[in-house]
């Protein structure tokens, strides 16, 4: 069985393209940072151990994750992984691994994201809401749950109901 589950923040915004069939198919690329399980001494000096993973994603995937990924963000990601070969300019075999993903999750929410200094929208409404929140590693390592929000004395939280339409769902 070829299976794989990642959690890990996006090194660069997605590189989107279209293939030359009759019908393009969606093509992005992407590059996700995955913290590597280290000892407790080595984290408590400090040091990281991160890889950095490869990931293709096709059609209606592709799409999704043009859409709604950006560098920095933390998504998860379940697929398969693909080596490949290629001949490169100087007619030399080069090898490539990389994941192709099925299924794509939101690993914290739009306010988190955002709060970090890494969100920039573009002019789109992204609704990151509820999604993936809860899906940490096993090993725990780069991940912390969600703040709580305590609600108001009244015990009602406000709502903003302004601008959102069926267009912003993902779905």
């Amino acid at each position: 069985m070829n299976k794989v589950m990642l959690m890990g923040r996006l090194t660069r915004d997605p590189e989107i393209r279209y293939s030359n069939a009759a019908e393009p198919l969606a093509i992005a690329r992407y590059s996700l940072a995955v913290d590597r399980p280290i000892s407790r001494e080595r984290r408590e000096r400090g040091d990281q151990s991160v890889d950095f993973i490869n990931c293709t994603a096709f059609g209606r995937s592709a799409e999704f994750v043009e859409k709604y990924f950006r560098k920095g963000l933390m998504v998860g990601i379940v697929g398969r992984i693909q080596v490949r070969s290629y001949d490169d300019n100087t007619g030399q075999k080069r090898w490539a691994t990389e994941v192709v993903t099925d299924e794509h999750f939101f690993g914290e929410s739009r306010a988190s994201f955002e709060s970090r200094g890494q969100g920039h929208d573009g002019g789109q409404n992204y609704n990151y809401q509820g999604q993936g929140q809860n899906q940490a590693p096993s090993h725990g390592g780069g991940y912390s749950p969600p703040v709580q929000q305590q609600p108001p004395a009244d015990n009602f939280f406000e709502v903003d109901s302004g601008g959102l339409d069926d267009n912003d769902l993902p779905f």
